[in-house]
């Protein structure tokens, strides 16, 4: 663009004033890129650096710097104006706050931190994912999936936290008001005494529901808990395909209520058909209760218990 002003300028007549109008610019930095420019170096139509020559140094003292590393070593998590203020009064002599500053950046003098969220990654890092459990024998209550379904519905929200069997596909479901552990725990108590004790491992995604008191119930269950990898909706697709048929040909009927005391019973109806009563085409269109009964002679009161 310097160019170009340089060669308009030239062909026509010079005139400062008339190419300043042409490109909207003053004629100060007109001037200043004419005087300038050389016509074998082009180079000279490129910005300098501005900077001084000779810039300032900072003044220092080595005694005032090592009595301030000896502070800063004694009180790391102490600010500059406290360091100041008990600088001043240790050593009787006036410093100002940004002489700290500089001394603390100069020698690097920083409280050290902890890394942010060293727990939760310490955590993340002993988490066992589902793609580490290769062998997934064929009998009921090997493998439960766990899963949280959140409403939006008639201005609530409710949330329904659902599990089915990797085998039997016998599933479950159950709607609460809040969405934390606690809930999460009762509804894997639930699924102990429906199963009648036979579970060995469970598989949740990364949820916080599924931290705490659940973490707890798992532990004190003696159970393997097995993580979904993040972002991963496949490594759950059995109960994600269950969700979408329980919102397909349950919650979409109208069925819904938002008094967990007035939907759980509803609820509980739907499951028991769902479990006894339609053909699931992965079982060679038995009902997970039937293939269940045939391959594990699981106990036939099953269905009496999806009451509680």
């Amino acid at each position: 663009m310097r160019l170009e002003w340089v060669l308009w300028h030239e062909s026509h007549g010079f005139n400062q004033s008339l190419t300043c109008r042409h490109f909207g610019i003053h004629r100060n930095t007109l001037g200043k890129w004419l005087r300038r420019f050389d016509e074998v170096n082009l180079r000279t139509l490129e910005e300098h650096s501005r900077r001084p020559r000779q810039v300032r140094q900072r003044v220092n003292s080595t005694v005032k710097d090592q009595r301030l590393i000896e502070l800063k070593r004694e009180f790391p998590v102490w600010g500059r104006e406290k360091i100041r203020a008990l600088y001043q009064v240790q050593y009787h002599e006036p410093i100002t706050s940004w002489y700290v500053e500089r001394a603390t950046r100069t020698y690097r003098l920083y409280c050290p931190r902890k890394p942010r969220h060293q727990h939760h990654a310490q955590m993340a890092y002993t988490k066992k994912k589902i793609t580490e459990l290769k062998d997934k024998p064929s009998r009921t209550g090997f493998l439960l999936h766990l899963d949280t379904i959140v409403l939006h519905l008639q201005g609530v929200k409710r949330y329904i936290v659902t599990g089915i069997d990797h085998t039997s596909r016998l599933a479950y479901a159950w709607i609460y008001r809040n969405h934390n552990s606690a809930s999460a725990r009762d509804f894997l108590l639930r699924l102990k005494y429906l199963l009648s004790n036979h579970i060995e491992n469970i598989h949740t995604d990364n949820g916080s529901e599924f931290h705490k008191y659940f973490e707890q119930a798992v532990y004190g269950l003696n159970l393997t808990h097995y993580w979904s990898r993040p972002r991963t909706p496949k490594d759950n697709a059995i109960l994600e395909r269950f969700n979408r048929t329980l919102k397909q040909e349950f919650l979409r009927q109208g069925n819904f209520h938002p008094d967990p005391k007035v939907m759980n019973p509803k609820l509980t109806d739907w499951l028991m058909q769902y479990n006894a009563v339609r053909p699931h085409q992965t079982l060679g269109y038995l009902t997970p209760l039937a293939y269940a009964q045939q391959t594990q002679n699981l106990h036939t009161m099953w269905s009496s218990r999806t009451a509680t």
